[in-house]
């Protein structure tokens, strides 16, 4: 007797072209050559439940494995894109104050400190302001405080906590520094809609 042909399934499984990348290459991640690979075993295997043989469903579930990995290494190549972009201009919103910041005679960080003084706060609410600790901050208004652009003044709802305010030549002096970091600025490439867009997504992220 001849013995049946064994059945022929057509697997579905694709490959993705993002798998030359090292994300979507990582142990983590199945690779699209590994899925092809089962997925051709089973299609070619043939035969039935009872015979040992691949089925449709096990045809599905390999299609189903292939394409969560293929979707899980976008999106890690999508998020590394995107942590490269908000590094590199962080980068260039540094080196423009540090450079705007020299033409005022003062450090990156004082000049950090002073844009962020927009009125009357206590260190620890300026520390936050800069993000960096308040040892760190008290170490930058101690400079301003010897040049005469800060004053610490006493809290008027806390007698044991002081108040950071900005001398008459602060203000002019704060002033002169908004307008150099205004002007050629790295996000003045964008439009005002543009910049409020940016500003809403990033709100998104970081709280």
């Amino acid at each position: 007797m001849k013995s049946p042909e064994p059945a022929t399934t057509t697997s579905r499984a694709t490959t993705s072209g993002d798998v030359t990348s090292p994300i979507a290459t990582s142990p983590t991640a199945t690779s699209g050559d590994a899925a092809s690979d089962d997925a051709t075993r089973l299609a070619t295997a043939g035969g039935d439940a009872t015979s040992g043989g691949a089925t449709g469903a096990d045809v599905t579930r390999v299609d189903a494995t292939s394409g969560g990995a293929v979707g899980s290494a976008e999106r890690a190549l999508a998020e590394r894109n995107l942590c490269g972009l908000v590094g590199a201009l962080a980068k260039q919103i540094e080196g423009h104050i540090r450079e705007r910041a020299a033409a005022l005679d003062l450090t990156a960080a004082q000049a950090v400190a002073l844009r962020e003084l927009t009125g009357p706060m206590t260190m620890r609410d300026l520390a936050d302001r800069m993000s960096c600790e308040p040892s760190n901050a008290t170490f930058v208004v101690d400079r301003l405080e010897e040049q005469g652009i800060v004053e610490r003044r006493p809290h008027p709802g806390d007698r044991r906590a002081k108040q950071l305010v900005l001398t008459s030549e602060g203000v002019a002096l704060r002033e002169r520094l908004i307008d150099l970091l205004t002007e050629a600025s790295p996000l003045a490439r964008l439009t005002s809609e543009e910049q409020a867009a940016l500003n809403d997504l990033l709100t998104r992220v970081v709280r």
